[in-house]
């Protein structure tokens, strides 16, 4: 259980149900060296956080189909895998601080990549 790997490790896993801005934050990362995962919702994310436990990072939608939006998926996370460095994005009103996990950042959309980018790296985790 739980994560394995050194820290530092370069994964990240992407949540989102939007195949484009999927695809563009997978390129994003991959061209930068990242080994990256993705997922449509988030019981695949969870399969994935469960079979990867180099994955350092996790970018979720907080809207998306399933029984779990991004806000259940970032908690879990944050419970289950607490060193993982949290991004949660969404295209509606941000939602309130008491609602996102500790250590969790809130991206509006449309979101700077770089900016994402700084961030992890000047995390423990990135």
């Amino acid at each position: 259980m739980g994560q394995s790997t050194p820290i530092g490790t370069k994964t990240i896993l992407v949540v989102e149900d939007e195949a484009l801005l999927r695809f563009d934050v997978i390129d994003f990362f991959e061209d930068r060296g990242w080994r990256v995962y993705e997922a449509e919702n988030a019981e695949q994310a969870i399969a994935l956080l469960d079979r990867h436990g180099e994955i350092r990072v996790v970018l979720t939608d907080v809207q998306m189909p399933g029984a779990m939006d991004g806000l259940k998926l970032a908690h879990y996370v944050r419970d289950r895998f607490p060193p993982t460095l949290l991004f949660v994005v969404s295209g509606q009103a941000p939602p309130s601080a008491t609602a996102l996990p500790a250590r969790a950042t809130f991206l509006p959309k449309p979101f700077d990549l770089n900016r994402v980018l700084r961030q992890i790296e000047r995390s423990p985790v990135g």
